[in-house]
């Protein structure tokens, strides 16, 4: 068979929040098959066994078929080429470390072009796996080498490069899993949780409750020991010294054996336990002096090492070390037995994600160190059943929470507090956690700010601990419905408003009321951007980047977001839930012929984003003067306000009668507020003008903008007051 020739990818655009296709970012890539539209899957001369070979994990994609096989079942069957390259970058993601489930493939009119999506949680990681997956199915197609593991490889190195790191993806997750939205602020681990006045920031396992007094003090373990010390906590006895010569001799008076470490490193670094000799104890300090800027002679307290995490005052768990040694045989030299026996372990490697790191003697001076100790280097040969430590204080990395005497636990938790550290990683030594310290001679060598988690979130050995539940708990304390999550947490009061109808100005007045029922607010409309009453730009503001500084910024208590058609199926929404979420039309078909929107009908689906993303305890404000609008009334998670002039209209009508639904209408001159049969009169449409000069609005957006101040909860006086104090006229 003749080579085919490539799939040519047209477009590739990076919808950032919720849109037509999901709740989540995803990556769309509009594709074009070319000759490859008439060869389906099936008639591709072993294009089915190459590419299940290579990727055989392929058999876990239910596909539309719904059950496992469902993908290779399609692939048999026949599919195109565009659907089976979604599934392919999708595998490639799973391989890579970032599970994606979700995938869609859609033709459009013109032949062989389709729009393909996939979750994307990172841009950049999706664009490397798209490149190599494309490079994968036609390699298969044209029944060339490809390189699985290299492809696999480039794209986990993006995840590493790009994506969370697992300590602040645990966090992130956790708050997702509690309904809380989050936004990366920087290209490293800076995370908000929540929106505007209700955000808490993370970075790492570090808080915006994390004090930076805390912290230097953490960073200075003399200074760390002296506070410790006064409040009771037992610690080693040490000294910092100034050269090897004053390491040995703090030693002798220390007493042997001792440890040598630097003052303000962390994670282990430079430290070398257990030290009996004087040329062990200077070549000790030329080990740690690197990793500080000082260096500390302790005692050595003979136990296991152990790290105990601290968040919010509570211990949430606790790991323990072990030694790491290798066996001789007599033939195999030690860095041979290092890669055999340790290296080759696999939860062992070079990435954050496996909770034991790779060996590597050529560069690890500690390694190197103890070694010596034992009169052994790289090149020695152990003999036969000769035990050689290469760490003595390596793979913490066993769980051992719930092993944690009350006792144990009362002393992490008072130097923590003693610190000043909201979350903190307590490295204790002792024989047995489950029994109290005094009783072993234990104690505290390190408080540390900004503790790994991964030793937490993937033991060597025993189970993983909700550490990120912990972290979340502590930010946004549950104040405990029946699933024991809190409606609005991490929220703002957010009004969506999507349309094209007078949509600036409904979302003005919505942001006056707001303003006037106490809420600091933003605004984000084709008017400009907005904080309170003072206009921060004079642009059109109805767009993603605009509506994301508003939800970043500390100070907006209330937020109003307007978008359009365009919006949604340029960027998606810049927010992944709203309290109210209002639609006025469905016009505009005739201006997105560049997203494959030709017909009304679709713009059901894309409008109907605004009402998907309304929350349970929210509601969705629909204009029942146009069916298309009103028929997304089921969408709604929450409740929903209809509202038209015609308060006689099947749609209002019905809505009423069905389970006392709410209604803004004109009845007799007046505006009306019915729920159910009861009504509620707001005033005249002729004294509900806008501001100082009686403006006569435009009574759809009047209607929009009285419904969608009720569904907010503001009181019918104010809303009247408010209309009345509206100023229509835009500031300079």
């Amino acid at each position: 068979m003749a080579k085919l020739n490539d799939i040519q990818l047209l477009r590739i655009n990076y919808l950032r929040g919720p849109n037509i296709w999901t709740y989540r970012p995803v990556l769309e890539v509009w594709l074009d098959l070319g000759e490859l539209e008439d060869y389906p899957s099936n008639t591709i001369p072993g294009f089915n066994d190459r590419l299940t070979a290579w990727l055989p994990a392929l058999i876990e994609h239910h596909c539309g078929v719904g059950e496992r096989g469902g993908f290779l079942q399609r692939l048999q069957e026949g599919t195109w080429c565009g659907h089976v390259l979604e599934h392919i970058v999708i595998e490639l993601l799973n391989l890579a470390g970032m599970p994606t489930g979700f995938g869609q493939t859609r033709s459009t009119p013109q032949r062989g072009v389709y729009r393909m999506v996939f979750r994307a949680r990172d841009e950049s990681v999706a664009r490397v796996a798209l490149a190599q997956g494309h490079a994968l199915i036609m390699a298969a197609i044209n029944n060339e080498p490809f390189d699985v593991a290299a492809a696999v490889a480039r794209v986990r190195t993006e995840v590493d490069d790009q994506y969370l790191g697992p300590s602040t993806a645990c966090i992130v997750s956790a708050a997702t899993d509690r309904g809380i939205p989050h936004i990366r602020l920087n290209d490293g681990n800076l995370v908000q949780l929540g929106y505007g006045a209700s955000q808490r920031r993370i970075w790492t396992a570090e808080t915006e409750f994390t004090s930076a007094i805390a912290e230097g003090i953490a960073s200075d373990k003399d200074l760390t020991k002296g506070l410790l010390q006064s409040c009771g906590v037992p610690i080693p006895e040490g000294q910092v010294v100034n050269s090897p010569e004053e390491a040995w001799e703090a030693a002798q008076d220390i007493g042997l054996p001792v440890v040598v470490k630097p003052s303000d490193g962390n994670h282990g670094r430079g430290v070398t336990l257990d030290l009996r000799k004087q040329e062990d104890i200077e070549a000790a300090y030329h080990v740690a002096y690197p990793e500080g800027s000082d260096v500390m002679v302790e005692r050595f307290i003979p136990g296991d090492e152990h790290r105990i995490l601290v968040v919010g005052g509570k211990v949430v768990a606790a790991a323990r070390g072990e030694v790491v040694s290798i066996t001789g045989n007599g033939r195999s030299t030690v860095k041979e037995l290092i890669d055999s026996q340790l290296n080759s372990d696999p939860r062992r490697g070079y990435e954050e994600e496996y909770p034991l790191e790779i060996i590597d003697l050529a560069t690890d001076t500690k390694v190197q160190l103890e070694l010596k100790r034992q009169d052994l280097g790289a090149d020695s040969v152990p003999a036969a059943g000769r035990q050689v430590v290469v760490q003595r204080n390596g793979n913490v990395a066993v769980d051992c929470t719930d092993d944690v005497h009350p006792e144990v636990a009362y002393i992490a938790q008072l130097a923590a507090k003693v610190v000043g550290l909201d979350i903190a990683g307590i490295d204790m030594v002792a024989r047995d956690i489950s029994k109290p310290l005094h009783t072993q001679g234990g104690a505290i060598v390190e408080v540390n700010a900004g503790p790994g988690l991964l030793m937490h979130l993937k033991p060597a050995v025993g189970a993983p601990r909700p550490v990120g539940q912990a972290i979340a708990e502590h930010l946004f304390p549950s104040e405990g419905d029946d699933e024991g999550r809190s409606a609005g947490i991490g929220r703002i009061p957010l009004v969506g408003v999507a349309g094209t109808r007078n949509t600036a100005t409904i979302s003005r007045v919505v942001a006056w009321l707001l303003h006037l029922s106490g809420h600091h607010t933003g605004l984000a409309c084709r008017d400009g951007l907005f904080l309170d009453r003072r206009r921060v730009e004079a642009t059109d503001c109805a767009h993603w980047e605009a509506a994301h500084r508003l939800l970043m910024n500390k100070m907006v208590q209330a937020a109003v977001i307007e978008s359009d058609a365009r919006t949604i199926l340029r960027d998606g929404l810049a927010y992944d839930r709203c309290q109210v979420g209002v639609v006025t039309d469905m016009d505009g078909v005739e201006t997105l012929a560049e997203f494959d929107v030709h017909e009304q009908d679709q713009m059901t689906k894309v409008m109907r984003t605004q009402v998907d993303v309304v929350l349970a305890e929210g509601a969705a404000v629909l204009n029942a003067a146009i069916a298309q609008v009103a028929d997304l009334a089921p969408l709604s998670d929450g409740d929903v306000v209809m509202y038209a002039q015609d308060g006689t209209l099947p749609a209002i009508a019905e809505h009423r009668a069905k389970d006392n639904g709410r209604a803004v209408f004109v009845k007799n001159g007046h505006v009306v507020l019915a729920t159910g049969s009861a009504e509620h009169v707001l005033g005249s449409l002729a004294d509900l003008t806008f501001g100082r000069n009686a403006v006569v609005p435009d009574t759809e957006a009047l209607l929009a903008a009285v419904g969608t101040a009720w569904a907010l909860d503001i009181a019918p006086d104010l809303i009247g007051a408010g209309i009345k104090t509206f100023e229509p006229e835009l500031p300079a």
